[in-house]
Parts: C-alpha cells; structure tokens; sequence
C-alpha cells in the first residue's frame, strides 16, 4: 500500500446501482479542489449544500449533495470531500474522473483499498482493532457478527486490550523498580503480590481470549462439508438445514456432480454447508463428469472444518463407507450422520463414542435436525453466555495466545522467588508486546499493508 500523503479520491459506495452513490476526497488541504469543483461557491464545514456536479466546461454532470469536513474533525483526520449524487455507475465514474482532474495540481490520485481507514488509523482516529472492525461490519454476514463488529469499532475490544496491558505494565515497573535498586534487601514478590497481581492478569486473559474465540466463530464461521456415497440423503439434509430446497433430489443415484454451497446461521453463527458428489469406485462412475465430481468431494473434505458423514441407517454402514472413512484427513472433527431413520426404526440421537459422534435422523421427515445442530454449536466450541462478544480475528487470538504463553513463563520465574526477577521482566515485556500488536501500538508495515489491503476501495 502507498505510504505517501498525497490526497486520494475513489468512489465510497458499492458497484452496481443505487438510488445514492458518494464519491469521497481526503487530504490535508481540499480548499483547492473545492475552489476547483465549485468556483465562488463556499462550502461551510460539516453543513450539506445541494449544488450542482458540472464538468471542466460547466456541463452538468448530476445534481447533489456536497459535505465538506474539515480536519482533524473527519473520519481520516484529514479534509474529507463527499458528493452525493444519483447511484448510477456511469455517473459516478464521471463524478470521480472530474474529481481527479480538478486535484491534477494538488497531486490527487485514485485511493487504494482501505487508505481512507489506513489514514483514520494513521491520524489516531482509530486504533488497529477498532480499523480492522469497520471491515468486519461491512463483510458482517449474520446479525450477532455485525452486532459484535459495532461492539468492537465502539472501542470495546481495544479497552479490554488496554486495561491487560495497563496492568502488565505496572507489573513491570514493580519489577523492574526492584531490578534498579538491589541494595534494598526486601522480599518484592510477598510485598508487591505480584504473584497476586500476576493471576488477576492471567485470568482476565483468559476471559479475553473466550470471548474473542467466540466471537471469531461469528466472523469466520465453518465449512461443513456433506459427505457420502450416492443416495445417502446428502442433498435432503443440506435442504432441510437450509429450510429450502437448494439442491435437487432424485431417487437416482449421483444426481449432485458438483458441489452445492448454501449459507445458514445457527445462534448467529454462519455455516457454509457444501453438499459435494456422492463417492464411490472410479469403476462404478458411469462417466467422467462423475468421476470428476467424486475429484472436487475430496478437495472439498481437504478444506473442511467439519465433516458430515452420512450413512444409509436402514441398510447399515458398508465396506465403501470404511474406505471413505479411511481417507479422511487427520485432526477435522468428523459426524457420522445415520439417516433415514424413518426406514430404519431407529430413534432420533445423538451419541457421543470413542469414534466419532453418531447422530440419528431422518432428513426427509426433518426429525433429529436440531440435534445436528446442537452437535455443530459443541464441534464449534460455541457456548451461549451474556458476555459481550468481539469479532476477532485470527491475528488477535495468536497475539492473546502467545501473551497467556510468556504469561506462565512469568508466572514460573515468579516461583523461583526473586531469584529469576530479570527474567520475570522479560517475559512481561514479551507479553506487553503481543497484546500491544492488537491495537497496532507495535505493527510493522508490512502487517499495516495486509490488513488495510483486503478492504474494499473507498473506505
């Protein structure tokens, strides 16, 4: 991402039409472009003025809205420039190239993803975390991520954040006070409490870092993958998870030949559930398209995070299915699904055995469904509790994981008395660090680029 000051234009609403579209400008001084765009016309700061968008010749483009923000009171910290117009794409590709001709002079260019938040970040309108959520709320895909999105841009997280490293930090400088004065022949681990002070940190850490898991699975969401051989009922189940019906269902075998996503959400938590060929010997695919079929239903296993293993309850599991189970990859929590229990007289289940959990149900009569589900919410490691959430990413839980590691280091110097006190500092100081790369006190630039890289142009 281009680290230069110069000022940035792009277009801040989404491609296609819309009865709004805004493009928006920031830099450190706009008064020119304004002068540029308007002529006599004042723009008074943080007041809407319905003026007319003319090109460089006074033809008139559209008619709209014009705000003009006056930094460091603006979103970026900079002048900010909106112009609402009409949602039209043609129109405001042709809002946006006027924009950037009337800026030739000031050096205005085409912004790149995310720089108008990169800038926000970079003038302390917002910490790291509190960046990386304003991303979160617009890819948010259920209602609890986008709610636990807004939590997060509101600073929630990053306070949290704050208040670990604000007592890590006082822990050190006990430490550390201690270090520089060892004449003073006192016991500092009995009289500070640091060991005290130390588990209070290690257990609101703890707190943290659940509500951060959980609230990682509102972002991220898991892919569950249906696998099986053909006619075992693959497609009716991912209909009736769905409540509709997403993918065709025929007493003929292999009728699914390649996979079929749908997107649901249990307690908030969205599921890509990926209904995938029906497997069985190369010599018994009746054609290529098949056999290429049954080749993407293993690609699919290889990126699952949950498997679905459906089995025909009334005929029992086969040698096939042996060899299917075999192929499975190590460490991806597997559910053996027995379905048609309505041929098979079995009752509605779920049994937890030292294989894997066998969940009974019919998928056609739609019984046993909620049990699948709650089977997926405890795969998931999803509790329901009242804490607030926040929509961490992955970044953030290595950054608390690895904080909680130097955290028991500390807490093993500690034990050694006052002997290891150096040491003891040391591994505050890691842990300083890590949780500090949450809210971006200590990020490199090649983390900063990543990060504001994946957002969409315009914000």
């Amino acid at each position: 991402m281009n680290l230069d000051s110069s000022p940035i234009a792009a277009i801040a609403t989404a491609p296609g039409r819309g009865g709004i579209g805004v493009v928006r400008a920031s830099g450190k001084n706009l008064q020119p472009l304004i002068a540029a765009l308007f002529g006599a016309t004042t723009l008074q700061p943080r007041h809407a003025t319905y003026i007319p968008f003319r090109q460089a010749d006074g033809a008139i483009i559209d008619q709209g809205i014009a705000i003009w923000f006056r930094g460091p009171n603006s979103y970026t910290g900079e002048d900010v420039l909106e112009l609402q117009g009409h949602g039209g794409p043609v129109v405001l590709q042709m809002l946006l190239a006027r924009v950037l001709e009337a800026g030739a002079e000031l050096g205005l260019r085409l912004a790149e993803p995310g720089e108008f938040t990169r800038r926000a970040y970079l003038n302390d309108k917002l910490d790291l975390a509190q960046a990386e959520a304003v991303a979160d709320l617009i890819d948010a895909s259920t209602e609890a991520a986008a709610k636990s999105a807004s939590q997060s841009l509101s600073g929630a997280f990053s306070r949290t954040v704050n208040d670990l490293v604000g007592g890590v930090t006082n822990l050190r400088m006990l430490v550390e006070a201690t270090l520089d004065f060892p004449e003073e022949e006192i016991d500092f681990l009995e009289k500070s409490d640091a060991r005290g002070q130390l588990a209070g940190i290690v257990t609101a850490l703890e707190t943290v870092f659940r509500q951060a898991a959980q609230g990682a699975l509102l972002r991220e969401g898991l892919n569950v993958v249906l696998v099986g051989q053909p006619n075992v009922g693959k497609s009716s189940l991912l209909n009736a998870l769905a409540g509709n019906e997403v993918a065709i269902v025929t007493p003929i075998a292999g009728t699914t030949r390649d996979k079929v996503t749908e997107t649901i959400q249990i307690e908030g938590i969205p599921l890509n559930i990926i209904d995938t060929a029906g497997i069985r010997n190369d010599d018994e695919a009746v054609d290529v398209v098949e056999r290429i079929g049954i080749e993407r239903t293993w690609g699919e296993v290889g990126k699952a995070d949950v498997i679905l293993h459906l089995l025909d309850a009334a005929h029992g599991p086969t040698r096939d299915d042996e060899d299917i189970v075999a192929a499975f990859p190590d460490g991806v929590p597997v559910l053996r699904i027995w379905n048609k229990i309505d041929l098979s007289g079995h009752k509605p289940s779920a049994d937890v055995m030292p294989d894997a959990t066998h969940v009974y149900l019919s998928a056609n009569e739609k019984t046993g469904i909620d049990l699948l589900r709650a089977e997926l919410l405890r795969i998931a490691g999803w509790q329901q509790t009242g804490e607030s959430l926040y929509l961490a990413r992955e970044r953030h839980l290595i950054a608390l994981k690895n904080a909680g590691v130097h955290l028991a280091r500390a807490g093993e110097h500690a034990a050694q008395n006052d002997q290891s006190l150096d040491l003891f500092a040391e591994e505050l100081r890691l842990a300083q660090v890590q949780l500090s790369s949450i809210t971006g006190e200590f990020s490199s630039d090649d983390l900063l680029g990543v990060i504001f890289g994946r957002f969409c142009i315009g914000k």
